[in-house]
């Protein structure tokens, strides 16, 4: 099972990838990254996004209780598209409360947006985190 590090570089073997970042979405820190960031700053990106994850997370519009329905979190992925760029959130879901998720950053003109929604969420299942 690959970690943190092993995760993110095999996002950064999709096409098209110009980042990634494994965030917690309560502290809003990235616990790795590689590769490059919207806006270049890697600790703004990560806050950032997880202050986007957080409001999807939280939001009782987007994501009713599941009343006991059980582990799976009530959003599995965000997804935003940009002129030049497709920003794609994944939630890791862990067998504790997890607050982390996998950030890609893709090329618009290069990516394919259903292979790396495909492939995050391959990842996200196979990441061990520690």
């Amino acid at each position: 099972m690959p970690g943190i590090d092993e995760s993110l570089l095999e996002a950064m073997r999709l096409p098209g990838a110009r980042g990634a970042l494994v965030v917690d979405w309560i502290s809003g820190l990235a616990l790795g990254a590689v590769g490059g960031a919207p806006g270049g700053d890697v600790e703004a990106t990560a806050a950032e996004t997880a202050e986007l994850a957080r409001l999807a997370m939280e939001s009782g519009a987007l994501a009713p209780a599941q009343g006991g329905k059980g582990e799976d979190p009530p959003v599995e992925d965000l997804i935003l598209t940009t002129a030049d760029a497709f920003h794609l959130l994944r939630f890791v879901v862990t067998p504790f409360d997890s607050t982390v998720f996998l950030f890609l950053s893709l090329d618009r003109a290069d990516g394919n947006l259903a292979l790396a929604r495909i492939r995050l969420a391959e990842m996200a299942d196979r990441m061990v985190l520690g």
